[in-house]
């Protein structure tokens, strides 16, 4: 073995591994890295003498082989300060993980002019520019101690560095690398999918582990129904927007997620599988909304990420997810616009929940008038 390969999984503590990495990068050395998909060559942003190495190791000609590697979509903001909402959907549930994003170059906002010039230069193309966030736990742990982020050239692209073991890193960069960090074979063992996010939409420069339709369904658009135990008023609420989703847009309720649309609901104080009250199972199925299949599930971080919108049924519950989540105000919001509550039914008869069902059907069906059915 190469003095310069060190076999992480054999050390006596990773971290003295990782910190080596660091400081190589600091002091302008190439390091490879490990990432989920295959082995990465990385330098330090900041180090112009350090990327031009790279460039000459690499060789590489096609457009965004040079990415910019960060943690994930809160350090994404910082070099792309407008994203989109399509931008900000996708980098969410797809970092961090196997997928690249172009993103326009911001002019003069955000930190991408505050590289150095040589940097700029061979990471931005036609005014765009690539970043990627590995979800490899030793990557993610470099990213973290370094002061800047990561030149990485990409895998996929690359006539001998994009290989699934260090082997052949260790054979062809032996004198060019500082470092190696070997963890084995990659995860995936194939290259990361490079996504093109556009003013209208997205498309995928290359093909990689991440396929076009899991894109697909990643980018549609999440609506979430929040009450109490999800048992009740969420319930009718997720039933009757699918129903009445599903009309505008003509098609079944199961091609809802191939249109882009995600329709889920949840419960402050709710159990994991309690199924929907009966009554709300018998007001539903008089608008030929079925609920004998609904599970409840408890209103998670998971879920309040990934929602695009939160519709509560009262103030207090909207109030309850901003009081942990402030920066989610702009998602959650009543499911009444004119600022009613919808009760819980719990504990009434029939006809309370019949009214409740009507209730939440007039309010569901504002919003579904507002969404282009184009």
């Amino acid at each position: 073995m190469i003095s310069n390969v060190v076999d992480i999984r054999k050390a006596d503590d990773s971290r003295d591994v990782i910190h080596r990495a660091v400081h190589l990068l600091a002091e302008g050395g190439l390091v490879g890295l490990p990432t989920e998909t295959e082995y990465a060559i990385a330098a330090s942003c900041l180090q112009p003498a350090a990327i031009t190495k790279l460039v000459n190791v690499v060789d590489a000609a096609s457009p965004f082989v040079f990415q910019l590697a960060i943690q994930g979509t809160q350090a994404a903001r910082d070099y792309v300060p407008e994203m989109s909402r399509l931008g900000l959907r996708l980098t969410r549930r797809c970092w961090p993980g196997p997928v690249a994003f172009v993103f326009d170059a911001p002019g003069d906002r955000g930190l991408l002019n505050a590289l150095p010039r040589p940097v700029r230069a061979v990471i931005v193309h036609d005014n765009a520019f690539a970043l990627h966030a590995p979800a490899h736990q030793i990557f993610q742990e470099v990213l973290r101690l370094t002061p800047a982020p990561l030149v990485i050239a990409a895998e996929g692209k690359l006539p001998t560095a994009a290989t699934s073991s260090p082997a052949t890193a260790e054979q062809q960069f032996v004198h060019e690398l500082s470092l190696i960090i070997d963890d084995g074979p990659s995860r995936y063992g194939q290259p990361a999918t490079l996504v093109r996010i556009e003013a209208e939409g997205w498309r995928i420069l290359w093909s990689g582990v991440v396929t076009e339709t899991t894109l697909r369904r990643l980018a549609s658009e999440v609506h979430l129904f929040v009450c109490t135990g999800n048992t009740c008023r969420s319930p009718i609420a997720e039933g009757l927007f699918r129903k009445l989703l599903a009309e505008r847009l003509q098609c079944s309720e199961d091609e809802l997620i191939d249109r882009g649309f995600v329709v889920l609901s949840a419960g402050l104080a709710a159990v994991v599988g309690a199924p929907a009250s009966s009554e709300s199972v018998g007001v539903a199925e008089e608008r030929q909304v079925d609920l004998r299949s609904h599970e409840s599930q408890p209103l998670t971080e998971q879920l309040l990420e990934q929602a695009d919108h939160i519709y509560t049924m009262t103030r207090d519950h909207r109030y309850s997810i901003l009081s942990i989540r402030p920066e989610a105000a702009e998602t959650v919001e009543l499911l009444a616009r004119d600022g009613i509550d919808v009760a819980d039914p719990i504990g009434g008869g029939f006809e309370e929940y019949r009214a409740c069902q009507q209730q939440i059907e007039r309010y569901i069906q504002t919003i579904v008038d507002e969404i282009d059915a184009g």
